[in-house]
């Protein structure tokens, strides 16, 4: 999945949930971290400096040492002396201990003996049972009559319970994972309004362009504040404004043409049709003319006749322009339609036919007629022979396909190939006619429908060259001629 279609599936909505959710749990996870380490290191700082004051304070009372070395009742009784209700002491000479608690037995350390054995006021906090405890422990000196002091060997400990202090922690990190969630909900709340107040311009913009894409060109949008978002809501508006005045100057001007076309095509055919009585004329008389005199008469004759056809192209284009086409149905035998329209125009014995019998299809006959007449003299035109025609059907589609042995078409015209008045000259050896056949012809195609079903005419290049066009048109049609 692409990072656009991801980003498609996670939703502007959800994506604003996540950050704000994110942000809010990040800061207050951080703030909460860095409070919470804050205060555990203060509330066991101040545990620790406290059990050193008592410690030093007991201390203070039952120096100094009477005899060195004690025996171990006096180890025994300087520990119960030194033990309160918040911890005991454990006194240590030599190979003789004497504890004056019974919170845990043999709570010291090698860590700490070693400290304290070097002379050093030293400190250990460690877990037994599950429980924390403060060691703390110093050597006690001895007075020497010039005034100095050296180590007396008598080591004193002191075994506070750290368990006050861990609730109080463990307090400090609940209400951390309190304020960690009310975070969490105050922050979606956030998100929440946040998208609301976002993604409702949002999706009237949305709405707004399927709209305008629709063809509704006088969709606007309600401008709401000063900000952003109303800035594109004007923008839009503006744009969609412009558009609706270009499009509709455009369809004006594409009136104005379809209507000039089709005044002049009116116009030309009373003359044509003079001209056309004066042409049987000339062709009657064109063979007992002199040399140029006769070729000017077929000549006029030709071109004539090119133009009747020309003006005749150009009105049907215009009744499709206009929605005035309509179809003449009947059921037709398709394979017996296509036979008669090769053998009127001389073709029967140029072309490969194809034609299974017994299709019978609900057509407009001279449609189908027009069709097939552009098709194989296209062919015949710009391919190559043999040209070939070939009937399908099936229950729903009578399909006829028209293919020559030509060049074939260039892929860049291939998309053109229906346009009016295009012609494909880098892809022919020759280009004649208006260019309106194929046009047509895929007009009266689109005219077939029946349901969702929409006759078509498509082109492609065959595998071993030459063009080949595919008529598909709904068996039983409709009487929905003009339909756009």
């Amino acid at each position: 999945m692409t990072r656009w279609a991801s980003a498609r599936v996670l939703g502007l909505r959800v994506r604003l949930l996540l950050t704000f959710a994110l942000l809010g749990v990040t800061t207050t996870a951080v703030v909460a971290s860095g409070s919470y380490v804050q205060a555990r290191t203060v509330i066991l700082q101040q545990a620790q400096d406290a059990a050193v004051r008592s410690l030093t304070d007991k201390l203070t009372k039952v120096y100094p040492i009477v005899q060195l070395p004690p025996t171990q009742d006096d180890l025994t009784l300087l520990a119960q002396r030194l033990s309160d209700r918040e911890g005991f002491a454990v006194v240590v000479y030599r190979d003789m201990r004497a504890q004056g608690g019974t919170g845990i037995a043999d709570p010291l350390t090698v860590e700490l003996r070693r400290e304290v054995g070097d002379g050093r006021l030293a400190w250990q906090r460690v877990s037994r049972d599950g429980q924390p405890w403060l060691l703390i422990g110093t050597q006690l000196q001895l007075d020497q009559p010039d005034g100095a002091s050296r180590p007396s060997g008598l080591e004193v400990y002191s075994v506070r319970s750290l368990v006050p202090e861990q609730r109080s922690i463990d307090q400090l990190a609940t209400r951390a994972w309190l304020t960690g969630g009310l975070s969490l909900i105050l922050a979606v709340l956030l998100a929440l309004l946040a998208a609301r107040g976002v993604l409702r311009p949002v999706r009237d913009l949305g709405r707004a362009a399927r709209r305008l894409g629709e063809g509704d060109l006088s969709t606007r949008l309600s401008v709401r504040g000063a900000d952003e978002l109303a800035d594109v809501a004007r923008t839009f508006n503006d744009t969609a404004a412009t558009l609706e005045r270009q499009v509709g100057e455009l369809r004006r001007m594409e009136s104005d043409a379809r209507r000039f076309v089709a005044d002049v095509s009116h116009e030309l055919r009373t003359p044509l049709a003079a001209m056309t009585a004066v042409t049987d004329v000339l062709d009657e008389e064109a063979e007992h003319l002199p040399g140029d005199a006769g070729r000017a008469a077929r000549m006029v004759s030709r071109e004539t006749q090119n133009l009747t056809h020309l003006v005749n192209d150009l009105m049907e284009v215009s009744r499709f322009d206009s929605g005035t086409a309509r179809l003449a149905l009947d059921d037709v035998d398709v394979a017996a339609a296509v036979t008669a329209t090769l053998r009127i125009r001389g073709w029967l014995d140029r072309v490969r036919a194809d034609l299974p019998t017994g299709v019978v299809a609900r057509l407009d006959p001279r449609r189908l007629d027009v069709i097939v007449a552009n098709l194989v003299g296209n062919a015949f035109r710009h391919g190559a022979e043999p040209v070939s025609v070939h009937l399908r059907a099936d229950p729903d589609w009578v399909t006829i396909e028209v293919a020559d042995e030509g060049p074939g078409l260039d892929p860049q015209a291939l998309p053109h190939v229906f346009d009016r008045f295009y012609k494909a000259d880098t892809a022919r050896t020759r280009s004649e006619g208006s260019g309106l056949g194929l046009a047509i012809s895929w007009e009266n195609a689109r005219l077939h429908r029946h349901g969702d079903r929409r006759g078509s005419l498509v082109v492609d290049n065959a595998p071993g060259g030459g063009a080949v066009f595919t008529l598909r048109l709904p068996r039983d049609t409709a009487d929905a001629g003009g339909a756009r």
